[in-house]
């Protein structure tokens, strides 16, 4: 090599060097300085809804800490398609989160094949917020008290058990496909439009079971018109501490519904970082983990990489579970 090439390869190694200490600098001084507007937690579904009561409990801390508001921006449509688009296409300089659900980042890549964004390169992940087990429940009248003996009934019939679902794709129906894949029964499943329907018509007899978030189960199993016999998570509930996990019985069940936030991809890792942490604080503070705990959430907080594995683990379960029973949305 000679001396005039070796010279110029040392003056671009040094500015590149410079360029990149440089970048650094300017990132570390905005994630200083951010946020510089307020901050937009944008939500697929209507006001009032777990995510958005979720979203609701931090937004006034996170405005506190940060000095910026945070608006929750309420966009229901397409489940929660529109307000996945709408994400991906905004800045991506920390002033946009998208707060979703499983359904909304590891089940619809699978539901929808042709959607206007990618759920895995057009968002990078924040956090897991917070997590909630879903009940199984049945009409009392059907003749089983414990989970055990709805599987030996399930097994031995002739009459075909009927599951209804608060609509084709969502977590309550995948749940009870992932049970009859899991212990070879073939309940039938009924779609319903809600799951105010859904655990109605459990409770009439129209169908003989269902699977839906404890908090809205609650008052109906305090009032006896309906039963619960398994929690649908790893660990027990502390509201209904005698209720075993069907993983107690079928090893390595596991079924949670969860939120969770992304950004746009190529958001600084500065600001990913800021927000973590702040977003962090927030929802381990003394106040926020009662609230969460008093509607039997738990509060998760991971971290952007382990939010990431934990994503894929969960879309590689279920997209599974979409083409064995090749599900197709209504």
């Amino acid at each position: 090599m000679n001396a005039k090439k070796l010279i110029y390869l040392l003056k671009f190694n040094y500015a590149n060097a410079i360029v990149f200490i440089l970048s650094l600098t300017c990132f570390s001084l905005f994630a200083q300085n951010f946020p510089t507007k307020p901050i937009k937690i944008i939500i697929g579904f209507p006001p009032g809804g777990g995510t958005d009561i979720v979203a609701r409990m931090l937004a006034p801390k996170l405005s506190e800490n940060l000095g910026q508001p945070f608006v929750i921006d309420n966009k229901p449509g397409a489940n929660g398609i529109l307000a996945m688009e709408i994400a991906a296409k905004s800045p991506a300089d920390g002033h946009t989160i998208f707060m979703g659900t499983l359904g909304n980042l590891s089940v619809n890549p699978f539901l929808y094949p042709n959607l206007p964004f990618n759920a895995e390169k057009d968002f990078t992940p924040l956090m897991q917020v917070a997590s909630l087990p879903f009940l199984m429940v049945i009409n009392p009248k059907l003749p089983v008290n414990s989970f055990r003996e709805f599987l030996i009934y399930a097994k031995s019939q002739k009459v075909q058990l009927n599951f209804s679902s608060s609509g084709t794709g969502g977590l309550p129906h995948l749940t009870g496909e992932l049970l009859n894949s899991a212990v070879g029964i073939n309940m039938v499943h009924i779609p319903y439009k809600g799951s105010s329907p859904s655990i109605n018509d459990v409770i009439s007899g129209q169908v003989q079971l269902t699977f839906e978030a404890t908090a809205a189960l609650l008052s109906q199993i305090k009032s006896g018109n309906l039963k619960a016999l398994a929690i649908t998570g790893s660990k027990r509930s502390t509201v209904l501490p005698d209720i075993p996990t069907i993983g107690e019985t079928i090893s390595g069940f596991d079924v949670v519904n969860w939120y969770g936030l992304v950004l746009p991809s190529e958001t600084p890792k500065p600001i990913i970082q800021k927000l973590h942490s702040e977003i962090k604080k927030v929802l381990f503070s003394n106040e926020i983990k009662d609230k969460l705990f008093s509607l039997t959430t738990e509060p998760i907080g991971s971290s952007p990489e382990d939010f990431g594995d934990f994503m894929k683990s969960e879309s590689n379960k279920w997209m599974k579970i979409i083409k064995d029973k090749n599900i197709k949305p209504e």
